[in-house]
């Protein structure tokens, strides 16, 4: 690992806008590095695809950042980490340091011994591959888990809609599922969700605790950048923001996090990225 390698950017991906919590707390811990967005909006959500489809993106997309040479991947996708992590772990994880979205939630949760029974909300990809209920029960097999796929809220925040009169009603639609009655704590097992995550803590009034991936994986970061003496001392280059595909709500939200300097850069789908 050398010095000049520590220069290399961080690669952050997803299928849309809600890695950009994740980038944007990556940022916040870490101000030197240079971030190398990858919004995969030509195939959002992720959570309706078929593990094969989904393998396939985070392959060929963490194939491009490795060759961006970036010196670190973070799968800023709960699907895909769900799905796809392990093999993207074997295969690029000589090439680049990789990080996930849910073992950082997972080890703090299992870490509060005051969390008896928590429920967790994601995309149908992310439920059904029972990722956090497995990695939870390995931590504490004392644990009660209770998970609902909520598809809806995906769709809702991609198209800017949160912090309003339709999003509060689809929120407490899902969240009034009887088996998140008297959880202690909640986990946003998407990275579109601490959009809302005030929303969330509003319906349950305050009373159950709320974790999301973002400041994890930014201190599970650099954690990992100093373990392997890749911290990088001196900021060179601007961040940059890919899509696959142009949406006016994407450089709205990205806008929201990094400021109007904000260009988005698309990379064609013709090119060989995704043959």
């Amino acid at each position: 690992m050398t010095r000049k390698r520590a220069s290399k950017p961080i690669g952050i991906f997803d299928s849309g806008i809600g890695g950009l919590t994740v980038a944007h707390a990556v940022k916040a811990r870490l101000p030197e590095e240079e971030i190398l967005y990858f919004g995969d909006t030509a195939h959002l959500p992720y959570g309706d695809k078929s593990p094969a489809a989904i393998l396939q993106f985070a392959d060929h997309i963490s194939s491009y950042l490795i060759d961006q040479e970036c010196k670190m991947i973070i799968v800023a996708c709960n699907t895909a980490s769900a799905i796809a992590f392990e093999h993207l772990q074997k295969k690029w994880g000589n090439e680049a340091l990789m990080l996930n979205v849910i073992d950082p939630v997972a080890r703090g949760i299992a870490a509060d011994k005051s969390i008896k029974k928590l429920g967790v909300i994601g995309t149908k990809a992310t439920i059904r591959s029972n990722a956090y209920e497995q990695r939870l029960l390995q931590l504490r097999s004392d644990l009660s888990v209770s998970s609902l796929a909520t598809p809806l809220l995906v769709s809702m925040i991609e198209e800017g809609f949160f912090d309003n009169k339709l999003s509060h009603t689809i929120i407490e639609a899902y969240l009034n599922y009887p088996d998140f009655k008297d959880i202690d704590a909640m986990i946003l097992g998407c990275t579109h969700f601490p959009l809302i995550r005030k929303e969330i803590d509003a319906f349950f009034g305050g009373k159950v605790s709320i974790f999301d991936s973002t400041d994890m994986v930014a201190e599970a970061a650099l954690a990992l950048l100093t373990r392997h003496q890749l911290l990088n001392k001196k900021r060179r280059n601007p961040d940059r923001f890919l899509v696959t595909d142009y949406t006016h709500s994407f450089e709205q939200t990205s806008r929201l996090f990094f400021g109007a300097e904000v260009r988005l850069e698309q990379v064609p789908l013709r090119d060989e990225l995704f043959r």
